[in-house]
């Protein structure tokens, strides 16, 4: 778990950087209520044993970085107490938890506070030093201005660099596809992640997305739509959670699959501009059922060689 923290930590000072030094409060605010729900859910499962783990710190991380910039501070306690409670204590604590409890707190709020969740998004810093010397860029919310917002709009699309780098609107850990990039390839590299889970995650959602861009039923190229959004974020670091994902390595690419096609899917063919969140809580659900008729075919195949 403290390798994932430790990837965060740029992704972390580029969105104090882009929005202000609020974020690094509004984390804090997090991973104290966090730890507070954590600890009395354990205390609940657990009795005088309770102990609060590094995952809940994890997930206090990602949570916030999920958010929009100008969340408010109710708002993000309230989501990641659901979380950790809902999503996590009331099926034991860690190891137990069939879906992902960031995003299951995420979820909640997104549903319960749309305003606050899809409408207003704070314009990012551009020059040195940023938000680094400031609280928060509140003054300059403004509506619409993430890229996938603009271009279903009608406006500009966002050009690819821009995407790359992170100097754009959108939720705060979401912005820098190579930041996103370079923490997946150091979590692949030390064995932290499951790189089954990220490519088949990128390669069915790059390929759905393609077919569905050249028969003209997408206005958003591949590139453009892996490189937008919080589909990189979760992807490198949702998806891969290795409690709620399943266990086999011929599940994870399933798992993989699934998620990236059902992005997709909800992407285009709903109302909502982002389909990860659900794509994955989605594959949570089905990740046991695939990891047990994996390891029944597999049963089934060794009798047969026998």
């Amino acid at each position: 778990m403290h390798k994932v923290l430790l990837s965060l930590v740029p992704v972390i000072l580029l969105a104090a950087f882009l929005f202000g030094l609020r974020i690094l409060l509004l984390l804090g605010v997090v991973c104290l209520t966090g730890c507070f729900v954590e600890y009395g859910a354990m205390r609940l499962v657990n009795g005088s044993k309770a102990k609060v783990t590094e995952a809940a710190l994890v997930s206090c991380f990602l949570f916030t970085l999920s958010l929009p910039p100008a969340t408010p501070y109710w708002i993000a306690m309230l989501g990641i107490a659901f979380g950790l409670f809902f999503g996590k204590g009331v099926f034991g604590g860690f190891g137990r938890n069939i879906f992902n409890p960031a995003l299951i707190g995420r979820c909640f709020i997104y549903i319960s506070f749309p305003a606050s969740m899809t409408v207003r998004w704070s314009a990012p810093f551009t020059s040195f030093p940023g938000g680094l010397i400031r609280y928060d860029g509140s003054s300059d919310v403004i509506s619409g201005a993430t890229p996938m917002i603009q271009l279903q709009n009608g406006l500009e699309q966002t050009g690819y660099l821009d995407l790359l780098t992170g100097f754009i609107a959108g939720s705060l850990g979401e912005t820098s596809a190579l930041l996103i990039i370079l923490a997946g390839i150091y979590l692949i590299i030390t064995k932290t992640a499951s790189w089954k889970i990220m490519a088949s995650c990128l390669l069915s959602f790059t390929l759905l997305n393609t077919i569905l861009y050249l028969t003209g039923l997408s206005q958003a190229d591949p590139l453009f739509s892996l490189l937008s959004g919080g589909f990189l974020f979760a992807t490198v670091f949702m998806a891969t959670d290795p409690v709620s994902a399943p266990a086999q390595e011929t599940s994870r690419v399933l798992y993989g699959i699934l998620i990236g096609l059902t992005a997709v899917v909800i992407r285009q063919f709903s109302l909502f501009t982002e389909g990860i969140m659900f794509a994955i809580l989605v594959a949570n659900a089905f990740g046991p059922l695939i990891d047990r008729q994996v390891r029944q075919l597999s049963e089934r195949r060794k009798k047969v060689a026998a």
